[in-house]
Formats: C-alpha cells, structure tokens, sequence
C-alpha cells in the first residue's frame, strides 16, 4: 500500500473513541469534533481498509469481527504514538524517561522493592517499567535498561551479573506428605507444576540426583514463576521455584520444601543496557543505584 494511502492517525482516534462507546456522539464530545466529522472520518477509514468496522443494531453501533480485529492493532499503535510523544517531550530535558524491562517476577519480587527511595535520590528520572518474556532488539524497542535471565551474553550491550539461582521444589503443607519422602521420584506422587520458560526445569532436577521419571514434563504450565506459585500455595501441586522468589512464602510456612535438594542453575539473571548507553546519565544513576543494592 502506498504511504499516501495510509490511514490518519485522527481517523483512528475517531475509531477508537467510536468503538469505546459505541456511539458518534458520545466520540465526538470527547475529542470535541462534531457528529457528523467522528462519522465521517470513521466511514473514511473503512474505506481505506475496505472493510465495515461498525454495523447498526436497532440505533446502537456494534462492531463488526472486523472491526474488533482492527481495533487492537489500533489501540496498539495509538499507544505507541502516546509513548513516543512524550519520550520526546521528555528527551534533553529537566527530566527524563528511564524505559525499564524486567520478567515478570523477578521484577516483582526482587526490582521493585529495590526501588524504594530512587524517586527522591533522582527526581529528574521518570521510571517506565515493563514485562518482557521474548527476547527483543533493546536499541529497536528504545529500551535503555533490561533484566534478563541467561548466559550474562547480549549482542551490543554492556550486561552486569545481579544474582546466581538454585530452584527448589515447593508445595502447599496441606498436600505434604504426612511422613518425608525417601526419595525424590515420591514427588511424582504430587502434580509437577511445569514453567513454560523452562520446560527442562524437572528433568535437569531429577536428572541431577541420578533419576529420570517420565513424569518430568507432565503437569499444568504457566507463563510466570508468579503464577506457578500461587498454584503451588492453592495446593495444585508442587513447583520447582528459584529460591529467592519463595523466601517469604517459606519463611510464613505458606509453602514447604518436601525434599531439600536445590539445583544450581547454570545461567543467573543480569542488568543490561545498549553499549552507547553506559555512560547517559539516567542509565548510569539507575544501574549504580541497582547495583548497590545487589545484596540488599
């Protein structure tokens, strides 16, 4: 599609605002338009992806599967717009934006308390943070801070090693065994919660104390050690969890470790930015204040 033809971003907005409340009307008065201007941009932008994106049912707009399809990718890009104007806005100035990624628990369990006081120390540097699973292009996606889990090895960034792991087995004390296992196969016994992002987690365990069970990669799955500990903590079985992320858990006996063996993972979470970003300010405040803090 040529350029020229390109739907405008204020027919997209018309969309939106249309497809929120399912009324011109209503669109209209929040982006302060006339009816008939909402209606028309709208009709404009059907036009250009030559798709209906509103039908009428009994004087109420609904959305069509096209529409609902369409309007995702809108809100998408709408939002990319929003957050790229006020990096901008905020680029050189006074203050400034720090775009932060994280995994998800970790960043929960670990980052966030450590970021307690940041504000006040650096009142000129705006925190945006984020969850990332995939890996992604930092300098593409404009991210100046990233915490990943891996080899400590990132093309065209400078990487600092936070903390090693050991992952131990955890489960609810209401389906702990009345008497201890005698060994960890019994564990089998148990639902084996499984991590999407480490689908090796159970075999590597087993395997590391001389056993194998075909059992390993048997279990429900979830995207987030968050969510495998509250499965754990509802009694859906037993997780295999790194040990800092469960420190509190075991420490209020909310989880138990029914067969005290850890296994020492090979890679460790680290801190990273783009290699032309280590000496911006923004970036070397937050990585100095983090990396204070490691053993906090």
């Amino acid at each position: 599609m040529n350029r020229r033809h390109l739907p405008s971003l204020s027919s997209m907005q018309c969309f939106e605002a249309s497809a929120r409340h399912l009324s011109f009307t209503r669109a209209a008065e929040e982006l302060s338009l006339t009816q008939s201007a909402v209606s028309k941009q709208v009709a404009q932008l059907e036009a250009a992806l030559e798709h209906k994106l509103f039908r009428r049912v009994r004087k109420r707009l609904q959305l069509t599967p096209e529409g609902s399809l369409y309007l995702t990718e809108a809100r998408k890009i709408l939002a990319q717009v929003e957050m790229s104007t006020r990096y901008m806005l905020s680029y050189g100035g006074e203050s400034e934006v720090l775009n932060v990624t994280t995994l998800p628990t970790f960043g929960a369990r670990w980052l966030i308390p450590r970021l307690n006081g940041f504000r006040y120390s650096h009142p000129g540097i705006y925190l945006n943070i984020t969850n990332r699973v995939e890996p992604f292009d930092m300098e593409k996606e404009r991210v100046d801070v990233a915490f990943f889990y891996g080899h400590g090895a990132w093309p065209k960034t400078e990487c600092v090693k936070i903390l090693d792991e050991e992952v131990v087995p955890v489960c609810s004390p209401s389906i702990a065994p009345q008497t201890p296992f005698d060994d960890p196969l019994q564990l089998t016994q148990l639902v084996l919660l499984q991590s999407a992002t480490r689908p090796e987690a159970w075999h590597d365990w087993f395997e590391a104390q001389g056993h194998y069970t075909e059992h390993s990669y048997h279990g429900p799955r979830f995207d987030t050690f968050y969510m495998a500990i509250r499965a754990a903590q509802a009694g859906c079985g037993v997780a295999l969890i790194p040990r800092f992320l469960v420190t509190e858990e075991l420490e209020e006996r909310k989880l138990i470790i029914p067969w005290h063996f850890s296994l020492k993972s090979r890679d460790a979470y680290y801190m990273a930015c783009p290699e032309n970003m280590g000496e911006v300010t923004k970036v070397k405040s937050f990585m100095e204040w983090i990396t204070a803090r490691i053993d906090g």
